[in-house]
């Protein structure tokens, strides 16, 4: 087997024993790359000198009999992101943000940046500066998006761990369009403070919904990502450091599913899949039944109450400015669908989101999981954003992605079932901290619907 298709903790082992260099590694990640990337524009910048540099220091310094990356993580290939704005296509951080600095250190080696829409703000993985990334299962769909081009890398065999972040579901939409697995960190799991941003601070919505968080192929992988992402930095007054491994919850683990999630359309195939995953946990021993937590259809209404207005008077007169033309139409539906409130109605729409977080909390001392759908509907026709009418089925069918942000609560996309060239999937919420539960009920549903395996867009 080709080294790119081992995941990072098979890779990792094979290096730190010997089986394989660091160097053998990325060479064979570069060759997929150079093969497959042309077909989709997945990875925009490749750092190919950087990579091979990286790599050799490793060699050397294990050939010297010193300590790898302290998990070992030596070869690794993780890929960043890029917002894909032209004005800022010379912009150079003065220094890595915690993630990346938190992987170098463990060892990962960086070959790429992937593609992602103008200043992050679509599912669709598309700006003037890169062009557009195409879904590796079916090119007339979207790969999802903020992470678009991260999540179509690692469906492809570009590496094993690639990153992105998610404040409406921008790691689980991309993770579901490509048929991989996403991790959403809970509220400051994982240190996100921005070096390059750090004197103009954030939108109130932004601090409390984004986080940082994985693309991989196994839910092993996805969990030792986690574990090396959220290494501390204390500069960020958020970041929370508590154990991995939370208390264990009450036995059998109860799990409430969501198959038809209330507010607008749900496609059969994603009905199925929850109902699919709810059986593969309950063959597994947890007791699954389907009831509704408390108000889902008033928590999307919040999300966007809070998000559009942060938007409106913040990033939008700059994407205006700096934005491409598809970026700006697309915002541009979203506003109209979604009007930004006044000041009061944005304190109380913070208010009221802090009793609903109260009333999930008490649902899920009864249900420490949820799973629903990742979105409501198949992935989006590309482009499908750009009109009133697309916009708002695009939006409808975002609302399950739309929960988990707004409550700072973790949530893992896994694949579950197919529909024709894609994978369905689902997204497994905990409550805050307990990203291990998430990751447990997800190894049981990957036992269940075997290891996501690189695909090539040649054969789709």
């Amino acid at each position: 087997m080709d080294l790119w298709q081992y995941d990072a903790t098979d890779l990792a082992r094979l290096i730190r024993t010997g089986q394989a260099s660091a160097r053998e590694a990325v060479d064979s990640v570069l060759a997929r790359l150079h093969k497959v990337n042309p077909a989709i524009n997945a990875v925009v910048r490749v750092l190919e000198d950087e990579a091979r540099a990286q790599a050799e220091t490793a060699d050397a310094a294990r050939a010297r009999g010193h300590a790898l990356g302290d998990v070992g993580l030596n070869g690794i290939q993780f890929v960043p992101t890029d917002n894909g704005v032209i004005p800022l296509k010379d912009f150079i951080a003065n220094e890595d943000s915690p993630v990346v600095a938190n992987l170098k250190h463990a060892g990962a080696i960086i070959v790429g940046r992937t593609n992602a829409p103008a200043f992050s703000m679509r599912i669709f993985s598309d700006n003037a500066l890169h062009g557009r990334t195409l879904n590796p299962r079916d090119p007339s769909v979207t790969p999802g998006g903020s992470s678009g081009g991260a999540g179509a890398a690692i469906a492809t065999g570009i590496g094993p761990i690639a990153h992105g972040n998610d404040i409406g579901g921008s790691v689980r939409i991309p993770a579901y369009c490509n048929g991989v697995v996403g991790l959403r960190t809970g509220f400051a799991r994982i240190p996100s403070f921005n070096p390059s941003a750090a004197a103009t601070g954030r939108p109130v919505g932004a601090v409390l919904m984004a986080v940082q968080g994985p693309h991989t192929r196994t839910v092993r992988d996805a969990r030792l990502a986690l574990e090396v992402m959220a290494r501390g930095d204390r500069r960020d007054w958020r970041w929370n450091d508590v154990p991995m491994q939370g208390p264990p919850p009450a036995r059998p683990i109860k799990v409430a599913i969501v198959p038809e999630v209330p507010g607008g359309y749900s496609h059969p195939a994603q009905v199925a899949a929850v109902r699919q995953a709810g059986r593969h946990l309950q063959a597994a021993g947890y007791v699954v039944e389907e009831v509704l937590p408390p108000d889902i259809e008033r928590g999307v209404d919040l999300w966007h109450e809070i998000c559009v207005t942060d938007v409106f008077g913040g990033l939008w007169p700059t994407m205006q400015k700096m934005g491409d033309p598809d970026g700006i139409a697309a915002m541009r539906a979203w506003l109209e669908l979604r009007k930004p409130v006044d000041l009061p109605t944005y304190i109380a729409a913070l208010t009221e989101r802090e009793g609903l977080l109260f009333r999930w909390m008490s649902f899920m001392q009864q249900w420490p999981l949820v799973i629903l759908p990742t979105l409501s509907d198949l992935p989006p026709k590309q482009v499908a954003d750009l009109t009133r009418d697309g916009q708002e089925k695009v939006l409808d069918a975002m609302r399950p992605a739309l929960l988990a942000p707004l409550l700072g609560l973790p949530g893992l996309a896994i694949p579950v079932g197919s529909c024709g060239k894609l994978r369905t999937g689902v997204q497994i919420m905990a409550m805050r901290n307990r990203e291990d539960l998430c990751l447990d009920a997800g190894e049981v549903i990957e036992a269940a619907e075997g290891i996501v395996a690189p695909i090539d867009p040649a054969q789709n």
